[in-house]
């Protein structure tokens, strides 16, 4: 079927639902396929032979791979329909994307490190963490969104982490709100939004899944 829209994605993934979002924001209908990655479907390796990962984004039968890859491509595909996710002008969709890959360096690995590790190691995750964030508040600035008074590329690419605060919490014993309140209160307006409202997972059912890794890990208090 052409422009038939296929989404290889997991609910709990921060990354599927950057895919999720852009779809929603677009009002884009597409087929959503969950995924096990414990136990890969034959679509998924034959979509994403490299990495074997999701998000999959297949459109008219061609896979698109990597999240800010697909939200990209989402925007620019879709640019007939609102809003449009990046800024008109060069210096501006630089600057998105610099944060963006900020985002999935720095506060993706700190998280990682704060529910795969214990003591110190955690400690230090933890500071991580809060150094990496407190730089992107800075780049918030008194803004109601990234983009100015505009959802878009880089709201999108941070507020699906924001499904993870609540476990990061649970496993490192902090407050994002005592540290980053200016960050927790752009994370608030966000979720009035529909389409993230709609997007993002259960941050208990995260959370939940979390602990289950974290004892394979070695990051659960016994």
């Amino acid at each position: 079927m052409a422009n038939r829209v296929i989404l290889l994605d997991v609910e709990c993934s921060m990354f599927g639902m950057r895919a999720r979002l852009a779809l929603a924001e677009k009002g884009i209908q597409y087929e959503r396929k969950e995924e096990n990655l414990a136990d890969k479907s034959p679509l998924l390796l034959e979509m994403n032979p490299v990495h074997k990962k999701i998000p999959v984004l297949i459109h008219d039968g061609k896979p698109i791979c990597e999240s800010l890859v697909v939200v990209q491509y989402i925007d620019e595909v879709w640019k007939d329909k609102s809003p449009a996710f990046l800024p008109s002008d060069p210096y501006g969709r630089a600057k998105a994307r610099f944060w963006a890959d900020f985002i999935d360096k720095k506060v993706y690995d700190a998280g990682r490190r704060i529910w795969s590790t214990k003591g110190e190691d955690r400690e230090t995750a933890k500071k991580d963490m809060m150094d990496a964030l407190k730089l992107v508040e800075v780049e918030l600035g008194d803004d109601t969104y990234f983009g100015g008074d505009n959802f878009g590329f880089l709201d999108i690419a941070l507020i699906t982490f924001c499904s993870w605060f609540h476990a990061y919490e649970v496993f490192g014993n902090f407050s994002f709100e005592d540290h980053c309140p200016k960050l927790i209160a752009w994370a608030k307006r966000c979720m009035e939004k529909e389409s993230v409202s709609k997007s993002l997972a259960d941050p208990n059912k995260v959370c939940e899944s979390l602990l289950l890794l974290g004892k394979n890990y070695g990051g659960v208090d016994q």
